[in-house]
């Protein structure tokens, strides 16, 4: 797989990470398997899929635990990405960007992993109570304690990542990003690119539209949460659809699959840009791996820059 490394000051990870968070929260709950995820986190291992990112929400806490359980011996060959800011409450999700929070966030994730460090830690979200300054300082603390090596901020705007900047380096920003999620590209992705700062697509494969694996809401699986989202509501699957299937025809010309090439349009945005789809299957595991070296033609990625927009907004 070809590689690169984590913004202009990070270590070496393959073109294309891990996202381990279906495998136990939000998407079909029926098909998770711990056994089977630790199997799948190793044979992205062996493919040189090394950034491996979870989070203390996912779950919550279980997630984590999942992944420290696979990385259990092979520690050394990971870079260990994972999240925290976000909490789960009584009324749903909720942000917590309290100083004290992420201090003690940050303890846990690490007894959850098992690891004395995490290589990035992000903040999920930010908490629009807390100042942003506060939040960051207090996870700079980490770093300075040896806790963290890098840190991050998921779904941002450009003036977050700069006041974030004037008090701590920002290694890496994750945003939804995609052929169906195009915001990011307008600010923060030329800010990234600029700035030396990696750029981690999540969702990058739409929410599962861009495999191709579901046309109509009765393809999801049974108690799935994409079934409560704008995106898939038959009229949207039926706008969305065509946008696929134009995917499917680059697709084609490459012997290669959708996702393929959605992933490998994402890669060549820049040079520090990893996707981070999420797999619960070595079959899709092994897939989406390809994507790091699928070369696109000039003709793909005007005809893929040029499809329209989808119906249905992006994901919360």
């Amino acid at each position: 797989m070809r590689t690169t490394t984590l913004g202009k000051n990070g270590p070496v990870v393959g073109r294309v990470g891990l996202g381990t968070m279906g495998m136990s929260f939000g998407y079909d709950p029926h098909g998770w398997d711990d056994d089977a995820s630790v199997q799948v986190i190793h044979r992205a291992l062996d493919l040189g899929v090394n950034l491996i990112d979870t989070a203390d929400v996912y779950g919550p806490f279980t997630n984590e635990t999942l992944v420290g359980r696979a990385l259990k011996g092979r520690r050394d060959e990971v870079v260990l990405s994972t999240k925290g800011g976000l909490v789960v409450g009584e009324d749903g999700l909720g942000l917590d960007g309290r100083p004290e929070h992420l201090t003690a966030a940050v303890d846990a994730s690490l007894q959850r992993l098992g690891v004395d460090h995490i290589d990035l830690y992000f903040l999920h979200r930010v908490d629009p109570n807390v100042p942003l300054e506060e939040s960051w300082g207090a996870l700079a603390e980490q770093v300075e304690a040896g806790k963290i090596r890098a840190l991050g901020l998921s779904a941002v705007t450009l003036e977050q990542i700069r006041a974030a900047q004037a008090v701590h380096e920002v290694a890496a920003v994750e945003s939804e990003a995609s052929l169906f999620t195009r915001d990011a590209f307008a600010e923060v992705l030329p800010y990234t690119v600029e700035q030396g700062i990696a750029f981690l697509p999540f969702s990058p494969l739409g929410r599962g539209l861009l495999t191709g694996a579901f046309t109509k809401p009765a393809d999801l699986p049974k108690d799935d949460w994409r079934s409560t989202q704008p995106r898939f509501t038959e009229e949207a699957f039926a706008h969305n659809k065509a946008i696929v299937d134009a995917v499917a025809a680059v697709a084609a010309r490459h012997g290669a699959t959708t996702a393929q090439v959605a992933l490998a349009w994402l890669i060549g945005k820049g040079e520090y840009v990893v996707p981070i789809p999420g797999t619960k299957t070595a079959r899709y595991l092994e897939q989406n791996a390809g994507g790091a070296d699928l070369e696109l033609t000039a003709q793909d990625v005007a005809e893929l820059d040029a499809l329209p927009e989808p119906m249905g907004a992006p994901e919360a």
